[in-house]
Protein backbone atom coordinates (compact mmCIF):
# COMPACT_ATOMS: atom_id res chain seq x y z
CA UNK A 1 0.00 0.00 0.00
CA UNK A 2 1.34 3.53 -0.86
CA UNK A 3 2.29 5.36 2.36
CA UNK A 4 0.42 7.94 2.93
CA UNK A 5 0.80 11.63 2.01
CA UNK A 6 2.63 14.35 3.77
CA UNK A 7 -0.23 16.17 4.31
CA UNK A 8 -2.40 13.57 5.64
CA UNK A 9 0.38 12.36 8.12
CA UNK A 10 0.92 16.43 9.42
CA UNK A 11 -3.14 16.53 9.67
CA UNK A 12 -3.18 13.05 11.43
CA UNK A 13 -0.33 14.35 14.14
CA UNK A 14 -2.05 17.94 14.53
CA UNK A 15 -5.40 15.44 15.60
CA UNK A 16 -3.25 13.39 17.92
CA UNK A 17 -1.56 16.98 19.23
CA UNK A 18 -5.04 18.50 19.75
CA UNK A 19 -6.25 15.74 21.42
CA UNK A 20 -3.57 15.23 24.21
CA UNK A 21 -3.78 18.61 25.02
CA UNK A 22 -7.61 18.37 25.39
CA UNK A 23 -6.89 15.28 27.94
CA UNK A 24 -4.41 17.34 30.21
CA UNK A 25 -5.60 18.41 33.40
CA UNK A 26 -5.02 21.64 34.33
CA UNK A 27 -5.19 22.53 38.33
CA UNK A 28 -8.86 23.05 38.92
CA UNK A 29 -7.98 26.60 40.68
CA UNK A 30 -6.69 28.36 37.32
CA UNK A 31 -10.23 29.64 36.78
CA UNK A 32 -10.50 30.97 39.86
CA UNK A 33 -6.73 32.18 40.20
CA UNK A 34 -7.58 33.88 36.38
CA UNK A 35 -10.36 35.68 37.73
CA UNK A 36 -8.81 36.83 40.65
CA UNK A 37 -5.94 38.66 38.42
CA UNK A 38 -8.73 39.59 36.37
CA UNK A 39 -10.61 41.23 39.02
CA UNK A 40 -7.55 43.38 40.31
CA UNK A 41 -7.58 44.76 36.90
CA UNK A 42 -10.88 45.93 36.32
CA UNK A 43 -12.49 46.24 40.08
CA UNK A 44 -12.76 49.83 39.12
CA UNK A 45 -15.11 49.30 36.31
CA UNK A 46 -16.71 46.27 38.07
CA UNK A 47 -18.19 48.94 40.35
CA UNK A 48 -19.96 50.44 37.93
CA UNK A 49 -22.40 46.93 37.72
CA UNK A 50 -22.81 46.94 41.83
CA UNK A 51 -23.15 50.83 41.90
CA UNK A 52 -20.09 52.93 41.78
CA UNK A 53 -19.78 54.04 38.50
CA UNK A 54 -22.97 53.80 36.70
CA UNK A 55 -24.08 50.08 35.55
CA UNK A 56 -25.94 49.33 39.01
CA UNK A 57 -25.96 52.59 39.79
CA UNK A 58 -28.49 52.89 36.54
CA UNK A 59 -29.91 50.08 38.12
CA UNK A 60 -30.82 51.13 41.85
CA UNK A 61 -30.25 54.79 41.13
CA UNK A 62 -31.40 57.10 44.09
CA UNK A 63 -32.09 60.72 44.85
CA UNK A 64 -29.97 62.91 42.91
CA UNK A 65 -26.83 60.91 42.46
CA UNK A 66 -24.73 60.80 39.71
CA UNK A 67 -26.61 59.65 36.64
CA UNK A 68 -23.64 59.28 33.94
CA UNK A 69 -21.22 57.10 34.61
CA UNK A 70 -18.33 59.81 34.57
CA UNK A 71 -19.96 61.58 36.98
CA UNK A 72 -20.03 58.87 39.44
CA UNK A 73 -16.34 57.88 38.82
CA UNK A 74 -15.62 61.25 39.61
CA UNK A 75 -18.03 61.60 42.68
CA UNK A 76 -16.15 58.62 44.21
CA UNK A 77 -12.82 59.61 43.50
CA UNK A 78 -13.80 62.99 45.20
CA UNK A 79 -15.08 61.48 48.33
CA UNK A 80 -13.32 58.67 48.94
CA UNK A 81 -9.96 59.18 46.26
CA UNK A 82 -8.39 56.63 44.62
CA UNK A 83 -8.94 53.73 46.93
CA UNK A 84 -12.63 54.11 46.79
CA UNK A 85 -12.01 52.76 43.54
CA UNK A 86 -11.50 49.38 44.66
CA UNK A 87 -14.09 49.45 47.59
CA UNK A 88 -14.70 46.12 48.49
CA UNK A 89 -11.98 44.42 46.26
CA UNK A 90 -12.23 41.35 48.88
CA UNK A 91 -15.22 40.97 48.57
CA UNK A 92 -14.88 40.57 44.74
CA UNK A 93 -11.66 38.23 45.42
CA UNK A 94 -13.81 36.07 47.53
CA UNK A 95 -16.40 36.03 45.22
CA UNK A 96 -13.88 34.86 42.49
CA UNK A 97 -12.73 32.48 44.81
CA UNK A 98 -16.09 30.23 44.96
CA UNK A 99 -17.92 31.46 42.07
CA UNK A 100 -15.24 31.26 39.44
CA UNK A 101 -12.82 28.25 40.94
CA UNK A 102 -15.79 26.65 41.14
CA UNK A 103 -17.75 27.01 37.27
CA UNK A 104 -14.02 27.16 35.72
CA UNK A 105 -12.52 24.04 37.42
CA UNK A 106 -15.44 21.87 36.77
CA UNK A 107 -15.68 23.07 33.30
CA UNK A 108 -12.78 22.18 32.78
CA UNK A 109 -12.83 18.57 33.99
CA UNK A 110 -16.13 17.95 32.13
CA UNK A 111 -14.77 19.14 28.94
CA UNK A 112 -11.78 17.29 29.63
CA UNK A 113 -13.62 14.06 29.50
CA UNK A 114 -15.74 14.98 26.66
CA UNK A 115 -12.86 15.31 24.47
CA UNK A 116 -11.95 11.74 22.46
CA UNK A 117 -9.33 11.28 20.35
CA UNK A 118 -10.87 11.99 17.27
CA UNK A 119 -13.08 15.24 18.29
CA UNK A 120 -13.86 17.87 20.58
CA UNK A 121 -17.46 18.46 22.39
CA UNK A 122 -20.00 19.82 20.12
CA UNK A 123 -21.22 23.76 20.93
CA UNK A 124 -24.59 22.78 22.18
CA UNK A 125 -22.66 19.64 24.66
CA UNK A 126 -19.86 22.70 25.57
CA UNK A 127 -23.62 24.75 26.41
CA UNK A 128 -24.61 21.94 28.64
CA UNK A 129 -21.49 21.62 30.40
CA UNK A 130 -20.90 25.15 31.37
CA UNK A 131 -24.99 25.47 32.40
CA UNK A 132 -23.89 22.68 34.99
CA UNK A 133 -20.44 24.07 36.00
CA UNK A 134 -21.97 27.97 36.35
CA UNK A 135 -24.98 26.50 38.27
CA UNK A 136 -22.97 25.00 41.39
CA UNK A 137 -20.30 28.13 40.45
CA UNK A 138 -23.34 30.19 41.20
CA UNK A 139 -24.56 28.76 44.80
CA UNK A 140 -20.71 28.26 45.73
CA UNK A 141 -20.52 32.00 44.81
CA UNK A 142 -23.55 33.68 46.34
CA UNK A 143 -22.65 34.63 49.53
CA UNK A 144 -19.86 36.62 48.18
CA UNK A 145 -21.60 37.68 45.82
CA UNK A 146 -23.98 39.58 48.34
CA UNK A 147 -21.42 41.01 49.98
CA UNK A 148 -19.38 41.91 46.94
CA UNK A 149 -23.16 43.92 45.71
CA UNK A 150 -23.70 45.26 49.18
CA UNK A 151 -19.69 46.53 49.82
CA UNK A 152 -20.14 48.36 46.32
CA UNK A 153 -23.17 50.09 46.68
CA UNK A 154 -22.22 51.39 50.28
CA UNK A 155 -20.65 54.37 48.96
CA UNK A 156 -23.45 55.18 46.99
CA UNK A 157 -25.88 55.42 50.16
CA UNK A 158 -25.95 58.27 52.83
CA UNK A 159 -23.31 57.84 55.56
CA UNK A 160 -25.71 57.00 57.93
CA UNK A 161 -27.25 54.15 55.94
CA UNK A 162 -24.28 52.56 54.84
CA UNK A 163 -23.16 49.39 56.51
CA UNK A 164 -19.50 49.89 56.22
CA UNK A 165 -18.48 46.30 56.83
CA UNK A 166 -14.77 46.56 57.22
CA UNK A 167 -13.28 43.32 54.51
CA UNK A 168 -15.73 40.35 53.16
CA UNK A 169 -14.79 38.48 56.27
CA UNK A 170 -16.39 40.87 58.69
CA UNK A 171 -19.21 40.88 56.40
CA UNK A 172 -19.85 37.30 56.61
CA UNK A 173 -19.90 37.07 59.78
CA UNK A 174 -21.89 40.60 60.39
CA UNK A 175 -24.15 38.89 58.16
CA UNK A 176 -24.69 36.10 59.56
CA UNK A 177 -24.66 37.95 62.91
CA UNK A 178 -27.27 40.53 62.25
CA UNK A 179 -29.97 38.80 59.54
CA UNK A 180 -29.37 34.78 60.18
CA UNK A 181 -27.44 32.41 57.42
CA UNK A 182 -30.13 32.42 54.95
CA UNK A 183 -29.32 36.07 54.46
CA UNK A 184 -25.75 35.02 52.83
CA UNK A 185 -28.02 33.19 50.12
CA UNK A 186 -30.60 35.85 49.09
CA UNK A 187 -31.11 35.89 45.60
CA UNK A 188 -29.46 32.52 45.22
CA UNK A 189 -31.97 31.45 42.59
CA UNK A 190 -31.85 34.43 40.45
CA UNK A 191 -27.91 34.43 41.17
CA UNK A 192 -27.73 30.69 39.99
CA UNK A 193 -29.74 31.48 36.76
CA UNK A 194 -27.17 34.27 36.06
CA UNK A 195 -24.43 32.14 36.54
CA UNK A 196 -25.34 29.39 34.27
CA UNK A 197 -26.27 32.13 31.81
CA UNK A 198 -23.38 33.68 32.06
CA UNK A 199 -20.79 30.46 32.31
CA UNK A 200 -23.11 29.31 29.49
CA UNK A 201 -22.75 32.16 26.72
CA UNK A 202 -19.11 33.22 28.74
CA UNK A 203 -17.12 30.04 28.30
CA UNK A 204 -19.25 27.98 25.85
CA UNK A 205 -18.64 30.87 23.40
CA UNK A 206 -15.14 31.59 23.89
CA UNK A 207 -14.37 27.91 23.09
CA UNK A 208 -16.79 28.09 20.23
CA UNK A 209 -15.26 31.64 18.78
CA UNK A 210 -11.77 30.14 19.09
CA UNK A 211 -12.32 27.18 17.57
CA UNK A 212 -14.21 28.86 14.84
CA UNK A 213 -10.65 31.15 14.86
CA UNK A 214 -8.47 28.67 14.52
CA UNK A 215 -9.99 26.39 12.00
CA UNK A 216 -10.92 28.78 9.43
CA UNK A 217 -9.15 32.01 9.46
CA UNK A 218 -5.35 31.72 9.20
CA UNK A 219 -4.84 32.30 13.06
CA UNK A 220 -3.09 30.14 15.50
CA UNK A 221 -3.82 29.65 19.25
CA UNK A 222 -2.12 32.75 20.10
CA UNK A 223 -2.50 35.86 21.68
CA UNK A 224 -4.67 37.92 19.39
CA UNK A 225 -6.59 34.87 18.66
CA UNK A 226 -7.30 34.35 22.21
CA UNK A 227 -8.26 38.61 22.94
CA UNK A 228 -10.58 37.94 19.81
CA UNK A 229 -12.63 34.71 21.11
CA UNK A 230 -12.83 36.68 24.88
CA UNK A 231 -14.03 40.24 23.12
CA UNK A 232 -16.93 38.40 21.77
CA UNK A 233 -17.64 36.55 24.39
CA UNK A 234 -17.89 39.40 26.25
CA UNK A 235 -19.93 40.42 24.23
CA UNK A 236 -22.39 37.87 24.12
CA UNK A 237 -22.53 37.26 28.19
CA UNK A 238 -23.26 40.66 28.58
CA UNK A 239 -26.36 40.89 26.12
CA UNK A 240 -27.52 37.43 27.67
CA UNK A 241 -27.18 38.21 30.93
CA UNK A 242 -28.22 41.63 31.13
CA UNK A 243 -31.96 41.11 32.46
CA UNK A 244 -30.53 38.57 35.36
CA UNK A 245 -28.02 41.30 36.12
CA UNK A 246 -30.56 44.01 36.85
CA UNK A 247 -32.67 41.66 38.75
CA UNK A 248 -29.94 40.08 40.79
CA UNK A 249 -28.31 43.73 42.09
CA UNK A 250 -31.96 44.69 43.22
CA UNK A 251 -32.72 42.09 44.74
CA UNK A 252 -29.40 41.57 46.57
CA UNK A 253 -29.15 45.23 47.26
CA UNK A 254 -32.93 45.70 48.88
CA UNK A 255 -33.36 46.47 52.37
CA UNK A 256 -36.50 44.29 52.29
CA UNK A 257 -37.45 40.59 50.95
CA UNK A 258 -39.47 41.04 48.03
CA UNK A 259 -40.74 37.92 46.02
CA UNK A 260 -39.04 37.73 41.88
CA UNK A 261 -42.53 37.70 40.61
CA UNK A 262 -43.41 40.66 42.49
CA UNK A 263 -39.97 42.32 41.89
CA UNK A 264 -40.86 41.85 38.22
CA UNK A 265 -44.38 42.60 38.33
CA UNK A 266 -42.96 46.11 40.45
CA UNK A 267 -40.15 46.81 37.63
CA UNK A 268 -42.22 46.25 34.39
CA UNK A 269 -45.29 48.58 36.04
CA UNK A 270 -42.75 51.45 36.85
CA UNK A 271 -40.66 51.02 33.61
CA UNK A 272 -41.85 48.52 30.88
CA UNK A 273 -39.47 46.46 28.66
CA UNK A 274 -36.73 48.68 29.01
CA UNK A 275 -35.62 47.49 32.50
CA UNK A 276 -33.92 44.38 30.74
CA UNK A 277 -31.29 46.22 28.90
CA UNK A 278 -30.92 48.93 31.67
CA UNK A 279 -27.05 49.77 32.21
CA UNK A 280 -25.94 47.34 29.19
CA UNK A 281 -23.33 49.54 28.06
CA UNK A 282 -21.89 50.00 31.75
CA UNK A 283 -21.80 46.64 31.79
CA UNK A 284 -20.19 45.74 28.83
CA UNK A 285 -17.23 48.35 29.41
CA UNK A 286 -17.22 45.99 32.71
CA UNK A 287 -17.69 42.66 31.41
CA UNK A 288 -15.82 42.98 28.16
CA UNK A 289 -12.21 43.58 29.78
CA UNK A 290 -12.84 41.40 32.68
CA UNK A 291 -13.98 38.36 30.53
CA UNK A 292 -10.48 39.27 27.90
CA UNK A 293 -8.24 39.97 30.88
CA UNK A 294 -9.92 36.54 32.42
CA UNK A 295 -9.12 34.43 29.26
CA UNK A 296 -5.81 36.04 28.76
CA UNK A 297 -4.83 35.12 32.01
CA UNK A 298 -6.08 31.71 32.17
CA UNK A 299 -4.02 30.61 28.68
CA UNK A 300 -1.25 32.06 30.46
CA UNK A 301 -1.91 29.80 33.57
CA UNK A 302 -2.23 27.18 31.07
CA UNK A 303 0.63 28.08 29.01
CA UNK A 304 3.36 28.33 32.10
CA UNK A 305 2.10 24.94 32.97
CA UNK A 306 2.47 23.54 29.55
CA UNK A 307 6.11 24.43 29.63
CA UNK A 308 6.86 23.57 33.25
CA UNK A 309 5.63 20.33 32.65
CA UNK A 310 7.23 19.84 28.82
CA UNK A 311 4.06 19.87 27.21
CA UNK A 312 4.56 22.81 24.73
CA UNK A 313 5.00 21.39 22.29
CA UNK A 314 1.60 20.90 22.00
CA UNK A 315 0.61 23.26 19.06
CA UNK A 316 -3.12 22.52 18.22
CA UNK A 317 -6.40 24.07 20.08
CA UNK A 318 -8.86 22.43 21.64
Amino acid sequence: MPSRSTSEESKEHSRKKAWERGHIRYPFWFGGSASCFAACVTHPLDLGESCQISGVRLQTRLGNAPKSMVGTFVHVFQADGFLGLYSGLSASLLRQITYSTTRFGIYEELKSDFTTHTSSPSFPTLIALASTSGFLGGVAGNPADVLNVRMQHDAALPPNERRNYKNAIDGLIRMTREEGWKSLFRGVWPNSMRAVLMTASQLASYDGFKRVLIEHTALSDNLTTHFMASFLAGFVATTVCSPVDVIKTRIMSSQESKGLAKLLADVYRLEGVGWMFRGWVPSFIRLGPHTIATFLFLEQHKKIYRKLKGMDELEAAV
